[in-house]
């Protein structure tokens, strides 16, 4: 089974599931695809994270493929600007995907990697089809970034971006991949794609050297859990948002949502007040574990979240929510895939360039945009994820995964900024809570609640504004809005999902691809 937000990309799956590859050989394969037909949310100049479900081990292992800062910038250099830009050489951070891809493949493996490259360099070379939703965000992102040198030759046609049904190629990125293909990881972290890259950089004003790719390594980690309602939630330790839904879910099990009714007031006052909580210590405690002490342990404890829960008033909206005392006792684009294969391996990945297309930083002849993921930096000196020299920014993409009984239930994600743990809550409520089957729990409608402080230290809106998605009752957004909330109509910020469900009393599979992307779940 396979399910990923552009049918190309399951169908590379799929390909690479039956010529007998593993899950991971299927989920890379789908990857580089996704950079391609989808460069509005994935690409070789961003970042990726993973969680990998063995089969044999039954032992879940997470990847963790964020890179660094550069070593030559520095706080006062930013400082300088007053806050980081979302575009240009100053937000853009060591790509990371590339090295996590051949960590992810070193370790798991069967088909040469080349092969796993080789759908990707067809389609770049011979052209694809651009889909719908990704051609209204390829549009969006030509408008953003056509003033940085060599984005328009390689992104447009004519000026333009390609429209829904036409045959798109990237020639260039055919390249890098075949490069990659022959060379292996070293030639985009030591090579000539890597000194492509730093050359573009330096004459653009940009801080990213050869000494910052050659260093670069992503690592190992172990996934985070918590347990709600008798299923074991797993996610990626900080940098990472992932925590978040953790902190979330301990505090809604203190809450019966069943017996509030999917979709009431209710139901959805508490989601938005167990989201401020939550954001309010990702705002103060989240960031690189190597330069702050993290109360991780205490953060997703159930005695912190019991603590917590108890200031959430059922019929008012929080407008100054705080950070608690754990020790006491942003509009992102996104890619995520799910794959599982015969034996019962899978992964969950997902990978991104940050805002869309990423930084606009496009070196020539190489096919893809650099990422823009150190706009998240804080510039503030106290704060735990103030930039520094080769640290990691607070991140905000984050693969999900759930086990029962020691056994795979639940590989899923959800796209798109801060809506990550939102979603990541919704979809898992949706069926721990109201019985929903996995399609059902991505397609239910979201409610997301902007407006929290976030990790860059910018402060909180007066209780920030919740977006409710259509098919909400008027009844129950006038209820919302007598407790205090301030709604507000929004389209296209409501994430994107992708999950596969093993189904252990028939020995199957069930994917499910919402409608709010292009993609598709498929099996064999």
């Amino acid at each position: 089974m396979a399910a990923t937000s552009q049918p190309l990309a399951t169908s590379t799956a799929l390909h690479v599931l039956r010529s007998g590859g593993h899950a991971v050989d299927a989920a890379l394969a789908a990857n580089a695809v996704l950079c391609l037909v989808e460069p509005t949310g994935a690409g070789l100049g961003g970042d990726m994270f993973a969680m990998v479900w063995d089969a044999t081990e039954k032992k879940l292992h997470g990847i963790n493929g964020s890179g660094r800062s550069p070593r030559s910038l520095t706080l006062e250099r930013l400082q300088q600007e007053g806050s980081i830009p979302p575009r240009g050489p100053l937000s853009v951070s060591v790509p990371g995907c590339v090295d996590g891809w051949y960590l992810l493949h070193e370790r798991f493996g069967r088909v040469p990697f080349a092969d796993l490259l080789a759908p990707a360099i067809d389609y770049a070379k011979g052209g694809f089809p651009v889909s719908d939703v990704i051609a209204h965000e390829w549009e969006q992102n030509v408008q953003a970034l056509s003033g940085f040198p060599t984005f328009v030759e390689t992104f447009t046609r004519s000026g333009r971006a390609p429209r829904a049904g036409e045959i798109f190629s990237n020639p260039h990125l055919a390249r890098t991949l075949e490069i990659l293909a022959q060379e292996g990881r070293d030639a985009f972290y030591k090579g000539r794609l890597a000194e492509q890259m730093v050359a573009h950089m330096q004459e653009h004003g940009g801080y990213l050297s050869l000494q910052d790719l050659a260093e670069h390594g992503g690592e190992w980690v172990t996934p985070l859990s918590t347990s709600y309602r008798g299923v074991n939630v797993w996610e990626l330790p900080p940098n990472g948002q992932g925590i978040a839904a953790l902190q979330m879910l301990n505090v809604l099990e203190r809450f019966e949502l069943e017996g509030m009714g999917w979709g009431s007031a209710d139901h959805l006052h508490v989601l938005i007040e167990a989201k401020k909580l939550a954001f309010e210590d990702r705002a103060k405690f989240y960031a690189d574990p190597a330069f702050a002490q993290i109360p991780i342990n205490q953060l997703i404890s159930k005695d912190y979240a019991a603590e917590r829960a108890q200031s959430i008033d059922m019929g008012r909206a929080r407008k100054s929510p705080v950070p608690g005392d754990p020790t006491a006792l942003e509009k992102g684009d996104t890619v995520y895939l799910s794959v599982a294969d015969e034996a019962g391996n899978m992964v969950s990945l997902i990978q991104s360039n940050y805002r869309g297309m990423g930084s606009g930083m496009t070196p020539p002849g190489l096919g893809f945009v650099l990422q823009n993921r150190g706009e998240l930096f804080s510039l503030d000196p106290s704060h735990a994820n103030v930039f520094a020299p080769g640290k990691r920014p607070f991140h905000t993409i984050m693969p999900g995964f759930a086990t029962c009984g020691g056994e795979a239930w639940l590989s899923f994600g959800v796209m798109g900024g801060a809506t990550q743990p939102q979603g990541h809550v919704q979809v898992l409520t949706n069926q721990l809570d109201f019985r929903m089957n996995i399609q059902e729990a991505g397609d239910a409608p979201r409610v997301i609640h902007q407006g929290s402080s976030c990790p860059t230290g910018q402060p909180p809106s007066s209780g920030g504004r919740v977006s409710v998605e259509s098919g909400v009752p008027a009844r129950v957004r006038e209820s919302l809005v007598r407790r205090g909330h301030v709604l507000e109509n929004t389209t296209g910020q409501f994430g994107g999902y992708q999950a596969i469900e093993w189904d252990s009393a028939n020995a199957s599979y069930c994917g499910a691809s919402e409608s709010r992307k292009d993609g598709h779940a498929a099996g064999y």
